[in-house]
């Protein structure tokens, strides 16, 4: 099932890419992450993405520091790869290692069985996080359009 293919250019959807998000918690994240996905594909259950985000976030925080959140699940009945990109409009208290509110949001949804591919896009991920000066790009972004643009100009 390992495919090289699989990079966040293309997991990413526009329509998945949300500019300045109002949400008063990291439950109220969650459940926008889900709903934005079951609203994408009425086949995917949004209380089932949400309970597995929720417990994934059990395990111990995905706030990875400096303001940014990779919340991530595995579910069941997947066959592809999803990813959310959010700005939120005010940083949210995400209990992140750094103690630091989030505002930048990365989910990746993938499918019960995919490990490797898994544990690959989040490393694509933190590493392109870890870069303060792309972060600050997408924070400045006004819109979907340009967030996602500024996602994919460095994703290639």
């Amino acid at each position: 099932m390992s495919d090289p293919s699989l990079t966040i250019d293309n997991i990413l959807a526009p329509e998945l890419t949300l500019c300045r998000v109002p949400a008063s918690s990291k439950k109220r994240v969650l459940e926008f992450i889900a709903e934005r996905i079951h609203h994408q594909d009425e086949t995917l259950n949004d209380t089932d993405i949400f309970t597995n985000l929720v417990s994934r976030e059990r395990l111990g925080s995905t706030g990875i520091g400096q303001g940014i959140a990779i919340p991530h699940c595995r579910l069941e009945g997947l066959d592809r790869v999803i990813g959310v990109l959010m700005t939120l409009d005010e940083p949210v208290d995400f209990d992140a290692i750094d103690n630091q509110p989030v505002d930048l949001v990365f989910a990746l949804v993938v499918p019960k069985e995919a490990t490797s591919e898994h544990l690959e896009l989040l490393s694509q991920l933190a590493e392109k996080f870890n870069d303060s000066g792309f972060c600050e790009q997408l924070r400045q972004c006004t819109d979907a359009e340009s967030l996602h643009r500024s996602m994919m100009s460095a994703s290639q």
